[in-house]
Parts: structure tokens; sequence; C-alpha cells
């Protein structure tokens, strides 16, 4: 497990900046976040190195405008403070367990996140994360490649 360091909460901020940005896309949340997990900018961002991007919150909506096109599709939005909090705690999740964006955003889905917000956005991100474990029936080994190795190699029974 890495440390929340500076780099760590530039990047968070930053992306929880982008969520609450894509309030004003014409595009619902669910568009948003679908096109934002298969973006060039989420590879740069999973880099976790800050130096790789601009931080410029415009810029990065812009690059995922530009890759996908602009759309009207959906028209259901999550509030803002939810979104920024949705981006915060997927980049420190994704930061500090040192796993990939798209894999914790499968464990923990945006609808599942937004449910629990407001009971949530208030608490201690370690908080946040081992409620949501919790809910999900995992526990912190799921963070652990060889640990999902070893699982996945007693589930075909060969070693």
């Amino acid at each position: 497990m890495r440390k929340f360091d500076h780099n760590g909460l530039l990047l968070a901020e930053y992306q929880g900046k982008l969520f609450e940005k894509s309030y004003d896309l014409k595009c619902s949340t669910g568009i948003f976040i679908r096109r934002f997990i298969h973006s060039n900018l989420l590879n740069t961002l999973d880099s976790n190195n800050p130096a790789l991007l601009s931080l410029d919150v415009n810029e990065g909506i812009s690059s995922i405008i530009e890759q996908f096109g602009d759309t009207d599709y959906g028209k259901k939005k999550y509030s803002k403070s939810a979104l920024f909090w949705m981006g915060y705690i997927y980049r420190y999740i994704s930061y500090t367990r040192e796993v990939s964006t798209r894999f914790v955003m499968d464990l923990f889905a945006y609808k599942q996140m937004n449910d629990v917000y407001y009971t949530f956005h208030t608490q201690d991100p370690e908080w946040c994360i081992a409620s949501l474990l919790d809910i999900s029936g995992l526990d912190e080994n799921i963070f652990d490649n060889n640990f999902r190795l070893k699982e996945a190699i007693k589930e075909k029974g060969t070693y």
C-alpha cells in the first residue's frame, strides 16, 4: 500500500474536479463515466504522476470530448458534490492500493458510490474503503495481485 502523499492529493483533487465538471456536459453521469473509463486521460491518471498532466480540468474534459465526441445522450445526472467525492475516492483508492481505476470502478460501481455518498462523504477515506469492502463482502486482500492470482489458480484446480 502506498502512502497518500502530495502527488496523491493533487491527482485525487484533479479527478474530483473533473467528475464535478462533468455535470456541465450535456450527457448523463453514466455516459461520462463510461467514456472516462475508456479514455486516454484515465491511462495517464493511472500512471500516478501529476507531472504528466496539465491538471487543468477544462483540458481534461476537452480531451475526453475530443476522443469520443460530444453527445446529449442520457438525462440522469448526480449532484456536483457527489461527483466530486466519487472522483476523489476512486483516485484515492487507486493511488493508495496501487491498482487501476478501472479495477476500482468495477469493484464499486458509480451507482453504489452515489447511494452511499450522503453517509460516507464526511468520513475518512480509509473508513469509506473499509465500509465499501464490507458492504460488498470483500476485504483488503482484493487489492493484492498475488492473492487474486492464488484465488484464480485455486478455482481452476491446477497448481
